[in-house]
């Protein structure tokens, strides 16, 4: 008989079906949950640092002659908070993607 290995998160224990995302821990990765990936603190923190960035450089390229005039608009009110959050978004998303494995490979490489 073949024994199946069931894998878990590391972080909180919820059993891996189909998809994992490998995050470093300490000098290895580990596998975790969606729900703890999207907490995974460094992600966070990679992804504030890019939502900063692009998003300062975007609001000044598109609404920084408005701004420098003192015109302050009622659509700025929505259009600056959603100029930080996409490419805090596509940061988080590129990195989950990144990490996403299929528990299949996970199990047969911690089987090798």
């Amino acid at each position: 008989m073949t024994e199946v290995k069931v894998l878990s998160c590391t972080n909180c224990g919820r059993t891996l079906r189909n998809t994992a995302y490998e995050l470093r821990t300490g000098d290895r990765r580990s596998p975790h949950c969606l729900r703890c990936a999207l907490r995974y603190r460094p992600m966070l923190k990679r992804s504030l640092v890019v939502c900063v960035v692009v998003g300062t450089m975007l609001t000044a390229i598109n609404q920084g002659n408005f701004i420098l005039a003192g015109d302050f608009q009622a659509a700025m009110a929505w259009k600056i908070p959603m100029t930080y959050t996409v490419p805090f978004i596509v940061a988080s998303a590129g990195s989950l993607m990144n990490a996403k494995a299929h528990v299949v490979s996970l199990v047969k490489a911690a089987t090798d």
